[in-house]
């Protein structure tokens, strides 16, 4: 089992920062990859990072390439994802996942549905 628990989530104006962190418990974390989705109203989940176990080895959504980061703290048991030039169209809740299967210099994938684990989501919203 592992638990996943977001924070940092919030208000901010069109053109600001965030840094969302997902804070992992119950399985070695250095050892699975991770994740991050977002879900806006009405659309589905969508893919927005992914890091290997290591974080050598990271992809991106097109739609966050040059604005997001994503990056982990093995040390820690936590993943971030800082969000800067946010538009209103990054508005969503966000959750991060982790993904046991991959091996580790592979960077997890693009579909919700290779993940086992979830965590509750913080919502974002970007105003104009």
């Amino acid at each position: 089992q592992v638990q996943l628990v977001e924070s940092g989530g919030g208000l901010v104006q069109a053109g600001g920062s965030l840094r969302l962190s997902c804070a992992a418990s119950g399985r070695t974390f250095s050892r699975y990859g991770m994740g991050w989705f977002r879900q806006a109203p009405g659309k589905e989940r969508e893919f927005v990072a992914a890091i290997s176990w290591s974080g050598g080895n990271i992809r991106y959504a097109d739609s966050v390439k040059g604005r997001f980061t994503i990056s982990r703290d093995n040390a820690k048991n936590t993943v971030y994802l800082q969000m800067n030039s946010l538009k209103p169209e990054d508005t969503a809740v966000y959750y991060c996942a982790a993904d046991l299967k991959v091996l580790s210099t592979v960077v997890p994938g693009i579909f919700a549905r290779t993940y086992d684990y979830w965590g509750q989501g913080t919502q974002v919203t970007v105003s104009s």
